[in-house]
């Protein structure tokens, strides 16, 4: 290779041919993943050493960006960049400039252990916490972004199965780091929840990235939420989607729409259900009358068969049938028959002949008269 064939350059037009050969041969937009091995926040600019465990760079994310960005990395922080290369000719330098910023899935869930263990170790996630929800609320408190489409989902969902139930909406901020513009806002609904008579919040989110729900596992939020003197009822992300402030809440449904089947009755079924209770009492009232029919029926006869006519009926049958007998055994029913009554002198009835002696006067008893007669002989019968 001669001199003439190997090209010159000045510092100045070296650097602006590396300039070039990046500007035309790099991607104007990448996605990067790494992990944040140190930060600096210098002069309202946020500079970071990113890393794969092999290599290292630096990027940088201007303060004009860093307003926007919806997460802010620390140190051992997963993230995934949206940026480009920037060069500065002058010195050399080459920094990856951040266009936006997203937490990677291994951090999300380091901090949703984290959280989680804190909160469990203080007792605030534990099924003997969670308190049932109200039946047939008069009002419902709707913490959510507005518009969204789980906001009109869970409109028509209430008119649609409890229109009775007042729904009341609070447009809140679903997205970024927003953890405490939610709880300012739970606080106004706690301030609000007896004028307005919110007997339960729904704390709802659409489908989204794991990464996107970051801000609900937000410790001093969660905690926040725990502590609500009313029923919480989250519906955050898809089902498989699990968040701190799911764990804290006292009910979990599976996406916004299902907060409200899961809060309210459906008015369908209390229809059916009224019916049921109404058939039932009306099968109830009218055993009950039939019973009471038969037993008034039951004392109507007993009475009848106790009423004091029918006793001095019964005692005057009992009074005839021994008027009868005493008839048929009286002395003059026998004297009728042809027998006869005797006495001595003295009236004392003569019942054995060893009492009577010959010559005795007696007295004899007829159904017409009486006859005075003289004892001539007396008998006595012999005994074998």
């Amino acid at each position: 290779m001669t001199t003439a064939s190997i090209p010159s350059y000045s510092v100045n037009e070296l650097n602006q041919a590396i300039g070039n050969l990046l500007s035309r041969g790099f991607a104007p937009k990448f996605f990067l993943h790494a992990t944040v091995s140190k930060t600096q926040l210098k002069n309202g600019h946020l500079w970071l050493t990113l890393t794969d465990g092999k290599s290292s760079i630096t990027a940088v994310v201007w303060s004009s960006t860093l307003q926007k960005v919806n997460f802010q990395p620390i140190d051992q922080d997963g993230v995934e960049i949206l940026g480009k290369l920037n060069f500065w000719e002058t010195r050399a330098s080459l920094v990856v400039q951040v266009l936006d910023i997203k937490p990677s899935i291994s951090t999300v869930l380091r901090k949703f252990e984290v959280v989680k263990k804190l909160l469990l170790k203080d007792g605030l996630i534990s099924n003997e916490r969670r308190r049932p929800l109200p039946e047939y609320p008069k009002g419902v408190a709707i913490l959510t972004s507005v518009p969204s489409s789980a906001l009109a989902d869970i409109l028509r969902t209430a008119k649609e199965r409890w229109p009775l139930t007042k729904i009341m909406v609070f447009p809140t901020p679903m997205q970024g780091d927003v953890s405490q513009k939610i709880q300012d806002i739970l606080q106004q609904v706690i301030d609000l929840r007896i004028k307005l008579g919110i007997q339960a919040i729904v704390l709802a989110r659409g489908g989204g990235n794991r990464e996107d729900l970051m801000v609900f596992d937000n410790e001093k939020l969660c905690r926040t939420l725990a502590n609500l003197p009313i029923p919480l009822v989250t519906g955050i992300g898809h089902e498989d989607d699990l968040t701190v402030a799911d764990l804290v809440a006292d009910h979990r449904s599976a996406t916004p729409t299902a907060t409200i089947v899961d809060l309210l009755p459906s008015k369908d079924v209390a229809r059916n259900n009224f019916f049921q209770i109404k058939q039932r009492l009306k099968d109830y009232s009218a055993i009950i009358i039939g019973n009471e029919k038969q037993r008034l029926s039951d004392l109507a006869l007993n009475w009848k068969e106790q009423s004091p006519i029918n006793y001095i009926f019964k005692k005057r049958d009992f009074l005839s049938q021994r008027s009868q007998l005493l008839v048929a055994l009286s002395p003059q029913s026998l004297l009728k028959r042809g027998f006869c009554i005797l006495s001595n002198q003295q009236g004392v009835l003569i019942q054995s002949a060893k009492k009577i002696q010959t010559n005795d006067n007696i007295i004899i008893q007829l159904i017409d008269g009486s006859l005075k007669s003289k004892i001539e002989e007396v008998n006595l019968e012999s005994k074998h």
